[in-house]
């Protein structure tokens, strides 16, 4: 019987990319049921509360995992980005960057291309983006500031679904 530690490199990494895509269908499932129940203003409220907690935790654990300092900065901040779950299943990328500020792209999201396909309208996760990439920027260094520049429900490019500016506050 094959045991975790058992594992050459490609199927850890494999493993990496299965553990996030069920993550992210534990969140959409809870995400649903809530809605069923509650509704989707309801929901969006309780899915952003979840997220607040959740993005600082897995901040913590990405800074505690690579050695990254508090208050790092915008270069701490670009490093932790590269290691969230979401990094694993989603094509995201930095496509601007200074020692001051960073802007962040996803190019392709595993939610939204899914509701593409459906040909549904993108799901409006702004609200709990804002709050999302908020407290994870803030965890990261308390000095950035996090502004959305573009985020369903908002109209964006072919190109991306959601595009963040990160800036350290002067």
């Amino acid at each position: 019987m094959i045991e975790p530690k058992d594992l050459d490199k490609e199927q850890l990494l494999a493993f990496i990319n299965d553990a996030a895509k069920n993550w992210l269908a534990h969140d959409g499932l809870w995400f649903l049921e809530v809605e069923k129940a509650y509704g989707m203003n309801s929901a969006i409220e309780l899915d952003g509360n979840a997220w607040k907690a959740f993005t600082q935790i897995e901040a913590r654990r990405i800074m505690k995992r690579l050695n990254i300092a508090s208050n790092g900065g915008i270069p701490a901040l670009v490093q932790a980005l590269k290691f969230r779950l979401y990094a694993f299943i989603n094509v995201q990328e930095i496509v601007e960057v200074s020692d001051k500020h960073c802007i962040f792209q996803m190019k392709d999201c595993r939610v939204q291309a899914a509701r593409k396909r459906k040909r549904l309208h993108d799901f409006p996760c702004k609200p709990v983006g804002i709050l999302e990439y908020t407290y994870f920027a803030n965890t990261i260094d308390t000095r950035i500031e996090t502004r959305c520049i573009a985020c369903p429900p908002d109209p964006h490019p072919e190109d991306f679904y959601c595009c963040w500016e990160f800036r350290i506050k002067d």
